[in-house]
């Protein structure tokens, strides 16, 4: 049984210190495995990272703006039609549903179903995308397939709301001294109209 008076490291994960300047039969003789001279063999002598011996560093060459795609790309969570042979016959398969079994998991724009593999029974298949071949497979064998509509933008048509901070009398009460204003300046012109004449 191991207890702290028998504790020791395990074999070969303690090594012989490195000892340097300790002559030639030492292992490291004469240079201590610094080579001849130059920057890096000073004591203290060390280069900077990046540093490429005076050419332009990559960290320079590299372009750091710009368009770049990676930022509009979308992830589609991919299912291949045989990992739909899990679920019984007539099963309605959505998001939901695939998030559960762990099909998909992660964060992505849509689910897409491929047509790798054969499907055995007919299913009702919820999805964003699907190839050409999948629809084929999954109508061959009874089943369904519906395309998930994209999501309108929750605010898209809708009137805007009063803001929070001011409430939506004080918002009509503006409407209405915009009226009263106008009918000052009607008035004041039809006067001006009536003086010319």
């Amino acid at each position: 049984m191991m207890r702290l008076h028998n504790l020791q490291p395990r074999p070969g994960s303690r090594h012989r210190v490195k000892r340097l300047g300790c002559g030639e039969s030492s292992g490291h003789g004469k240079t201590s495995g610094k080579g001849h001279k130059g920057q890096k063999a000073r004591s203290g002598g060390s280069i900077r990272l990046g540093f490429e011996g005076g050419q332009m560093p990559l960290i320079r060459r590299l372009p750091k703006r710009g368009f770049n795609n990676a930022a509009f790309h979308k992830r589609y969570a991919i299912v291949n039609l045989e990992d739909l042979n899990a679920f019984k016959a007539g099963t309605a398969v959505n998001e939901q549903l695939l998030r559960e079994s762990k099909l998909v998991r992660g964060d992505f724009v849509g689910i897409k179903i491929l047509g790798d593999g054969e499907l055995k029974h007919g299913l009702k298949v919820e999805a964003d995308k699907v190839s050409a071949g999948a629809r084929e497979k999954i109508e061959k064998a009874g089943g369904t397939i519906t395309l998930r509509e994209k999501a309108e933008h929750p605010h898209a048509g809708a009137e805007p709301e009063a803001s929070p901070e001011k409430p939506a009398g004080e918002a009509a009460s503006r409407g209405t001294r915009k009226k009263k204003s106008s009918k000052k300046t009607s008035a004041k012109a039809k006067k001006k109209a009536s003086r010319d004449s």
